[in-house]
């Protein structure tokens, strides 16, 4: 077996349920792994979207969730998961949203894709103060021992307006 993600919420490669974007809930999916490297130390969680603002035309990637330093012995999180509830140690960076936490899956137009990355590290970060993404992916250079991923898709519901 390979170092791999899931979530019971969706299929990889499908729809992300409305429960877990801006037009529900909009509170993380439960996700697992397995099959976790020897020699890892510790986490890191990047969940993105390539696709923004429109998929036809990608101008950045929008940043929905960092977490890093989670547990090595750390095989899932809860649905709905709040900073109170992540494993001991976890640390949370920022999204594009300026905060930390989960926000979900809310493209202005068309059908995004949403990258869940797990990498498992040969070492425990220092407290990097609620980083960005590109400066937690700073900080792993040369410590990524695996990579895994898995993506779900998601548009929003047509809401037309008389």
């Amino acid at each position: 077996m390979s170092f791999s993600i899931t979530s019971p919420a969706f299929v990889a490669g499908h729809d992300i349920p409305s429960d877990y974007t801006c037009e529900g809930g909009d509170i993380s999916p439960a996700l697992a792994w397995s099959d976790i490297p020897t020699g890892t130390k510790s986490l890191a969680l990047i969940v993105d979207d390539p696709d923004a603002p429109d998929p036809a035309a990608p101008k950045m990637t929008w940043v929905h969730w960092v977490l890093y330093n989670l547990p090595s012995n750390t095989t899932r999180l809860a649905e709905a998961i709040d900073p109170d509830s992540l494993p001991t140690g976890t640390l949370e960076g920022k999204n594009d949203w300026k905060r930390t936490g989960y926000g979900g899956p809310c493209p202005p137009i068309g059908r995004h894709r949403y990258f869940f990355k797990l990498y498992a590290l040969d070492v425990l970060l220092p407290d990097l103060k609620h980083p960005t993404k590109v400066q937690l992916e700073k900080a792993m250079e040369g410590h990524i021992l695996a990579k895994a991923e898995m993506i779900g898709t998601y548009q929003k519901a047509r809401t037309e307006e008389a």
